[in-house]
């Protein structure tokens, strides 16, 4: 079923027909990819539902562990799904130089590699608050597998739009997963967002858990029809547009790092500038790349690169003053908890963080243009540095999780026992 080697670097709409192998890879993934989502959903259902309602704190923690044990099975599905019908692999540089590098040492030490060399972990920080470019539908996807590497894949936190949670399977299985839906009107959303991050923060710091809160900052993809948006929103601030990006929005995002911030030490901003081969310089990526056409016709990119920048949100990033930003919630939304106060961002603090934003975005742009011109993200002297992950899961072990065999199969061994041992 190699139909896809070559077409990467055509448009979808000047590609041959499909073809016999493309058109049963599609029916292979509708097949895999759905009967996994619904061995997922139905556990969530059927053996974690029941425990949400019980009043008792084991119960509670036995839901808990079992919707991150859920949420780490449907990433091990998207590897999966990658491994066996779209093949590729994450193509990882750092940034040695300038804001957000890494250093030298740190880099030799990021890869764990199996007996076979190949990459199993990437240590990289185990909370914190990961921005990306935003070219195709696909980006979220990809983004969730780097996560199954740094071991935080049971700990990610998307948003999402509000009309996704009602759809069958995918959109119940997100509200399980704690997933934060928004209905795009801000007037309405900030309370909502700042609670929930707050709540999450307090709980991954409590009981020390990974986290890991995915925002695109640009808020939609690069395409004909938000590239004017962007061109008009430059015009208003009186500043160029970005060429290979759109002009990020700033307000959610500082939003989100105020709320998780004072909760949690330490937090981190890992900002991934990624990139797809085959894609021209001002092409929209979508016309190259579509969950369709990745997946069901099997045209996957060679590689998608990522370039990883890190900045300590306390010392490197200016989300202003946050001592009254309402660090006692508790999570949960407890009777007891103090209602989050909002406090409302002076002017001066909103406009230094959207520049500091917009900056980063300059120089993501700037990756973006050496990608086109060299075919990597990382400087020259940097390239050297490149870390291959071939996306495969770790063992084939981790088959069986990403069906939730497990839980499953021992619920099934407990209930042999104890029918063994129950009179008849």
């Amino acid at each position: 079923m190699a139909a896809g080697r070559g077409l990467y670097t055509l448009e979808i709409s000047k590609r041959p027909p499909r073809t016999w192998a493309q058109i049963l890879n599609a029916f292979a993934f509708s097949a895999v990819f759905n009967f996994g989502c619904l061995m997922i959903n139905g556990l969530q259902f059927t053996l974690l539902l029941p425990l949400r309602v019980l009043p008792f704190e084991w119960a509670k923690q036995w839901y808990e562990n079992g919707i991150r044990y859920s949420k780490g099975a449907f990433a091990t599905l998207l590897v999966l799904m990658c491994q066996w019908l779209a093949p590729t692999r994450l193509l990882i540089t750092f940034e040695t130089n300038g804001p957000g590098a890494f250093k030298e040492e740190e880099i030799a030490d990021i890869a764990v590699r199996n007996k076979d060399g190949r990459v199993v972990e990437l240590k990289l920080p185990q909370k914190s608050v990961l921005i990306a470019n935003h070219q195709v539908y696909s980006d979220w996807w990809y983004a969730w597998c780097l996560m199954y590497f740094t071991g935080t894949h049971r700990d990610v936190y998307i948003v999402l739009k509000k009309s996704l949670k009602w759809v069958p399977i995918l959109g119940w299985g997100m509200q399980f997963f704690n997933f934060i839906f928004l209905a795009r009107s801000w007037a309405a959303d900030r309370i909502y967002l700042a609670k929930k991050l707050a709540a999450l923060g307090h709980h991954a710091e409590e009981l020390d858990q990974p986290l890991t809160f995915i925002l695109y900052p640009e808020g939609t993809l690069v395409s004909k029809d938000t590239r004017p948006i962007s061109q008009k929103y430059a015009e208003k601030l009186g500043i160029p547009d970005m060429e290979h990006t759109l002009l990020p929005r700033s307000t959610g995002l500082h939003y989100s790092l105020r709320a998780l911030a004072p909760r949690i030490h330490n937090l981190q901003l890992i900002d991934i500038t990624v990139a797809y081969p085959g894609i021209p310089p001002h092409g929209f990526g979508q016309s190259w790349y579509t969950l369709r056409s990745i997946f069901l016709d099997r045209v996957p990119p060679p590689a998608v690169h990522m370039h990883i920048r890190r900045f300590d949100v306390a010392h490197d990033v200016p989300i202003g003053d946050i001592s009254r930003s309402g660090s006692d919630v508790i999570p949960n939304g407890s009777a007891n908890s103090p209602p989050l106060q909002e406090v409302e961002i002076p002017e001066k603090e909103r406009e230094e963080f959207d520049l500091w934003v917009r900056q980063l975005w300059r120089e993501k742009d700037s990756f973006m243009a050496r990608f086109h011109a060299t075919g990597t993200l990382a400087s020259a002297s940097d390239s050297s540095r490149t870390i291959v992950i071939p996306l495969q899961v770790r063992s084939q072990a981790e088959i069986l999780n990403a069906y939730c065999f497990f839980i499953p199969a021992f619920v099934g061994y407990v209930y042999a026992k104890l029918r063994g041992v129950m009179p008849g």
